[in-house]
């Protein structure tokens, strides 16, 4: 049982970079670090979830729910910074766990990002499918319903569109980093535009009286679920989250935390980045600040507009905006969540395939998939099969319910790189770092009762699931993994 927690040490994974055939091109900079995590965080969560949190939980005080969102993250970024930079190799939260937890927990935290990161580009290619079906539709062509994926309504069927984008998206990470780091860019200049451009034309049609008040009265949850549907901490204390008021902003903060998932992906790019040290912080910090501004923005503009009571679910910005007589602006929002879910689901594909590639380098995977393409350096083979499975899974399968299967392994990964954090601080004081998350423990400390608490909030249904996975992720580990790591001859 000793070896399950063997750690790997960070002399020994840097080392591993330089074999010949195993190590990833460095073409990243700061910039392109900070596009990616505003590239994945800003998705249709701003678009919908913003009007959604306003109208059912917070009222105006959504935007202060976005801060409280924005500081939880802001926590786990720190934690998240320090190892990038002192450990600038692919896998994220994997990579950490290795050097801090050991071998065993490692396996774990990599057998949960596969499955987060899987599931979040599978449901975001679903997504963009949905939109670019709708402007078809608005041009006057349509797709056959058996080409236009599996729903409640329809029954079977085949989601071409995002079986199509995965492939391609696949291709554009095959042909390297600083490709898809270019598309990135250039999605990303229009997707911040078009929110720039909606936060500014929504600030001209804001009503003071709006916002009045600016923290609605608190009052019971509405629509509460029982059974596994319930939440967590519901089943366990027989505390029930409470809407508006003071507490509503927390209840709402647990909820637009999940816009922000995917920040931490930045992390898994730190191999190919030409100085992590200085950058990688530089690249999580700056893209969770940039989206936490941004969602801030939004949400104020978007309770001004409209009383939040009249707000819609569906697309409450662009309802918003028709509300006031701008249905042009309506319109341009869709182009911008069509346009900018691209980049969302590259993103996590890419982040996907470096933790199963770092998994593989290390023996825990077949280590075939640990080779790099001669040409292009990039981890083709991981990248090939991971894109295959995830295009099939978003052509054929409707994810609704699982989407919340991401939200608890996001967490799971905050938890565990924050305690990686404290451990290595006892076990390595000597390690250099370049840079250092401020007030250890304490500050880590709070990051993980910060992210429990979020966890304890998601529906039992989806602990069920998640633990599901990781008892078959411990099979794996005990067939496969534990008996052809590279540590097993050390």
């Amino acid at each position: 049982m000793r070896t399950w927690f063997r750690t790997k040490t960070i002399e020994d994974s840097i080392r591993d970079t330089e074999e010949p055939g195993r190590g990833l091109h460095k073409s990243l900079s700061a910039l392109d670090l900070t596009v990616f995590g505003v590239g994945v965080v800003i998705g249709t969560g701003i678009f919908v979830l913003t009007g959604q949190v306003a109208k059912t939980m917070a009222g105006p005080s959504t935007a202060l729910a976005f801060v409280v969102a924005g500081v939880v993250c802001g926590l786990a970024a720190l934690c998240y910074a320090e190892f990038a930079s002192t450990l600038p190799v692919a896998g994220s939260a994997y990579t950490f766990s290795y050097a801090s937890l050991g071998e065993f927990p490692a396996w774990i935290i990599g057998w949960d990002l596969i499955l987060e990161l899987a599931l979040g580009c599978a449901v975001v290619a679903v997504g963009w499918s949905g939109y670019v079906r709708s402007l078809l539709d608005n041009a006057g062509w349509h797709l056959p319903q058996s080409l236009s994926g599996t729903t409640d309504e329809t029954g079977f069927g085949f989601d071409l569109l995002a079986f199509l984008l995965v492939l391609l998206l696949t291709g554009v990470l095959v042909a390297g980093m600083k490709l898809s780091a270019r598309l990135t860019q250039a999605v990303v200049a229009i997707k911040v535009g078009v929110v720039l451009v909606v936060i500014i034309a929504g600030a001209f049609l804001i009503d003071g009286d709006n916002y009045k008040p600016f923290v609605p009265p608190s009052e019971g949850s509405t629509g509460a679920k029982a059974g596994l549907g319930a939440p967590l901490v519901q089943l366990m204390f027989g505390y029930e989250p409470t809407t508006f008021g003071v507490m509503g902003i927390f209840t709402a903060a647990a909820v637009v935390f999940f816009a922000f998932i995917g920040f931490d992906v930045v992390a898994t790019a730190a191999e190919e980045t030409r100085n992590p040290q200085r950058d990688m912080p530089r690249g999580i910090m700056g893209s969770l600040a940039i989206c936490t501004m941004l969602y801030v923005a939004v949400s104020i503009v978007v309770t001004g507009m409209q009383k939040y009571t009249e707000l819609t679910v569906e697309a409450p910005l662009a309802d918003a905006f028709k509300s006031t007589g701008h249905p042009f602006w309506a319109g341009l929002i869709s182009f911008g969540a069509a346009v900018g879910l691209i980049t969302v689901c590259m993103i996590l594909l890419m982040g996907q395939s470096r933790v199963f590639f770092a998994m593989s380098r290390d023996g825990l995977l077949p280590q075939l998939f640990s080779r790099v393409h001669p040409r292009f350096r990039t981890p083709y083979r991981s990248t090939v099969l991971l894109g295959v499975v995830v295009a099939v899974v978003a052509g054929f399968t409707s994810i609704s319910e699982l989407a919340e299967l991401v939200n608890i392994g996001t967490l799971f990964a905050f938890v565990v790189v924050a305690l990686g954090v404290i451990i290595l601080r006892r076990t390595r004081p000597d390690l250099p770092r370049a840079f250092r998350t401020p007030l250890v423990p304490v500050l880590p400390a709070v990051s993980v009762l910060a992210s429990l608490w979020l966890m304890l909030n998601l529906p039992a249904e989806t602990w069920v699931r998640f633990g599901g996975w990781m008892v078959l992720g411990l099979l794996l580990y005990v067939l496969y993994g534990r008996s052809h790591s590279r540590m097993q001859g050390e």
